[in-house]
């Protein structure tokens, strides 16, 4: 089992890391859009979103305190599906559908981080494959 989740862990953290560095190298561009979107300071939210996303991803692929990190993952995952992605607002069939998809994307991998997170904080240093044990320890 932890080869699966070492794998499991790979995959899932590798969109992470890649949005990070485009958070944190192309920050002005990608703030432009999130102030489109009405997010405040989005200079500021666009840079410490890329550092969440990293601090998230590296935690997750490496295992140091990947229960943490998928945590991290879950707190930039809802308020971006809910800011960035309100399907809800748009009048346009096209782009409604297009927000919709990358709304149900992001809870729906804010679901799978929070699985992760319970799996790793329940089977504390069982798991394996890990830099670090767990932070939380869930019964």
């Amino acid at each position: 089992m932890d080869i699966l989740v070492l794998i499991g862990r790979i995959l899932f953290a590798a969109i992470f890391l890649s949005s990070a560095v485009g958070h944190l190298t192309q920050t002005k561009m990608m703030a432009g859009y999130a102030s489109s979107k009405g997010v405040p300071a989005a200079g500021p939210a666009t840079f410490g979103s890329g550092l969440l996303l990293l601090a998230g991803g590296l935690s997750v692929l490496l295992g140091i305190w990947a229960d943490l990190g998928a945590l991290l993952l879950v707190i930039f995952l809802v308020p971006t599906a809910v800011l960035m992605h309100g399907f809800w607002k748009e009048k346009d069939p096209q782009t409604r559908q297009l927000e919709m998809i990358n709304f149900q994307k992001d809870i729906a991998l804010a679901g799978a981080a929070l699985a992760l997170f319970a799996l790793i904080a329940h089977t504390g240093t069982d798991l394996g494959l890990t830099v670090t044990g767990p932070l939380f320890d869930i019964d």
